[in-house]
Formats: structure tokens, C-alpha cells, sequence
């Protein structure tokens, strides 16, 4: 019985830590799906106007809001892609409102060959979401100031480079000329949430883990017969 030991509790606690790995990613999941379902509302709730100038939009994430004015001509030109396009930029504007406040603008996406299309200042009504991406790293190139071509969207950053707030608008829905740029709306579908696969895994390992342990007292059987 002494050889059945250490093997029995390496296979019983093994099993355990995968298991308990399991339910956590399936808690993890619970979580996530609740956080989903609640910037999901807030990203299609009832516009509002944009926060008074100095807020810090960072707690107001996904907030709708709609705003009237124009764009400036002055504009950076975000590295991106869609799929079934292929390589392009994010545009990213100042926006001058109808109070006179400058914020940035995420217009949306033009293809690789729209680039120096001209983009003069046009006027606007816009339908959209607060915004504070976390895209930089230690990792992300520093933008190209000469050719206008960033590497990820930096609000503080772009908002001195054009001389706005550091305000970030993403337009859902655009009234007036487009100047051929698509709004790309704010959507969860870029959220990950691999937490079901992870449990999978855990779980799938899990029951190989029982399946060794088995198979190992299995064999010492068999040597004491």
C-alpha cells in the first residue's frame, strides 16, 4: 500500500489545482460577461453633450455624446487595418465645436491608398462615444511627426500635438461630408474574453492528470502481481 501513496495524493491534489483553475476561469467568465453586457448599454445609451472643459474622461469611457462644429485640417493619421481591406490609418482630427472647444475626433478608417487624399476642414454633426484607449507600450515606436503617422492612439499626446483637449471622441455616426473616411464605432468584439477556452484547458488537463494517475497505479499493480 505504501506505493499507492505518494502517487494518490500527487494525483489527488494535481487534479485539484487544475479543477480549481477551471472554476476560477468560469468565475472570470461570469465576471466579464456581466462587464460586457454593462459597456455594451453604456456604449448605446442616450447621447449626451461632452463633459465640461477639464473633466477628466477617463472614468467616462464609452460615454455617449453627440456634437456639432467642424474639423480643422489638422489631423493624424493612426497605423491600422480591416479586415478584407487590408493596411490603412485611423484618422484622427481636431474638432473645433460650436462653442469653440477643440477635442480629437476618431473619424474612422481610410485605406493605405486614401492617405493624401486632401481633408480640408469640413463641418459635422457627430454621434459618437468617449474614448481612452490603452494602446503604448515601452514597446510602441515613437509617431512619425513628418509624415503624421502614429503607431497607437496616445490622448494626451495627439491632443498637444493638434492643440486640443485631451478629449477623444469615436464617431459612430456622421453627419455632413465623410471625405471618404468610415466610422469605426466603439464595439466590444475587441474586448477579449478567452476565459471559457482557458477553463477548457484547465478542465481538459484535469482529467489527462486523472488519466496518469490512473494509469500509474495502474502499472504498479500490475509490478506487485
Amino acid at each position: 500500500m505504501k506505493r499507492y501513496i505518494f502517487p494518490l495524493i500527487l494525483g489527488v491534489v494535481g487534479c485539484a489545482i487544475l479543477l480549481n483553475l477551471g472554476f476560477w476561469q468560469l468565475r472570470r467568465l461570469a465576471w466579464k460577461e456581466q462587464m460586457l453586457a454593462e459597456i455594451s448599454a453604456q456604449i448605446a445609451g442616450p447621447a449626451q453633450d461632452l463633459p465640461t472643459e477639464g473633466t477628466d474622461t477617463r472614468a467616462l469611457k464609452y460615454t455617449p455624446v453627440m456634437m456639432a462644429g467642424a474639423t480643422t485640417g489638422a489631423e493624424v493619421l493612426v497605423l491600422s487595418g480591416q479586415k478584407g481591406v487590408g493596411p490603412g490609418y485611423e484618422v484622427i482630427s481636431a474638432f473645433e465645436t460650436g462653442e469653440g472647444r477643440q477635442v480629437l475626433l476618431d473619424r474612422g478608417f481610410i485605406p493605405e491608398a486614401a492617405r493624401r487624399s486632401p481633408r480640408p476642414g469640413t463641418a459635422l454633426i457627430v454621434a459618437g462615444n468617449l474614448h481612452w484607449p490603452e494602446e503604448t507600450d515601452s514597446y510602441t515606436p515613437a509617431p512619425d511627426l513628418a509624415a503624421q503617422v502614429w503607431y497607437a492612439r496616445d490622448v494626451p499626446a495627439m491632443a498637444e500635438h493638434l492643440g486640443t483637449e485631451p478629449v477623444l471622441v469615436v464617431a459612430a455616426r456622421i453627419e455632413g461630408d465623410t471625405q471618404g473616411v468610415t466610422p469605426q464605432p466603439i464595439a466590444i468584439t475587441g474586448i477579449p474574453n478567452d476565459h471559457r477556452n482557458y477553463a477548457i484547458t484547465w478542465f481538459s488537463l484535469a482529467i489527462v492528470w486523472a488519466g496518469m494517475t490512473a494509469f500509474l497505479l495502474w502499472r504498479i499493480r500490475r509490478q506487485q502481481i
